[in-house]
């Protein structure tokens, strides 16, 4: 169970707005870029966040190119999980291989500042601020593997190999 605050964005947050451009020489050095993370769709989240809150947006979160560090720089910030409508195909899979909770689920019932609390196994995310609960997307027991493991690369290393299952 994960709980946290929400930090409310809308449809079609790219790449670019996770980890800017014109930022792109932090590549090298992913804990500095993670200072700058979502900066082009909010200046102050990074400074605004606690470890653990939550990134809500609408659809198609994580649009664009494939760069693998905007995913991580989400992690390494400490976000506990984003919750958006939809993601981005190329988004959804760098972000699981890396250990990066993703919950799909409807936004609409979910305002910045509300408090939340995350269920996988359940099947929701409870928001504690509006008394409401709101179903997710069940995630595969295969990914649940995976992120409890810290993705597939930390997978890879504990076992040697492919196997999930």
């Amino acid at each position: 169970m994960k709980k946290g605050k929400a930090f409310k964005f809308g449809d079609n947050i790219s790449t670019d707005h996770i980890a800017p451009g014109r930022l792109f020489h932090l590549r090298s050095n992913l804990p500095e870029f993670a200072k700058h993370v979502l900066e082009d769709a909010d200046p102050e989240f990074a400074s605004k966040m606690n470890e653990g809150d939550f990134v809500v947006a609408g659809n198609n979160f994580g649009l664009g190119s494939s760069r693998e560090h905007a995913p991580q720089i989400i992690k390494i910030a400490g976000v506990g999980a984003v919750l958006a409508k939809s993601f981005a195909r190329i988004f959804y899979r760098n972000a699981i291989n890396i250990g990066l909770l993703l919950i799909e689920c409807d936004t609409d019932k979910i305002d910045a500042g509300d408090e939340l609390e995350i269920d996988i196994k359940a099947g929701f995310v409870n928001n504690i601020t509006k008394n409401i609960k709101i179903e997710i997307t069940p995630l595969p027991d295969v990914m649940i593997k995976l992120l409890s493991e810290g993705g597939l690369i930390e997978h890879i290393k504990k076992h040697g190999d492919f196997d999930l299952v």
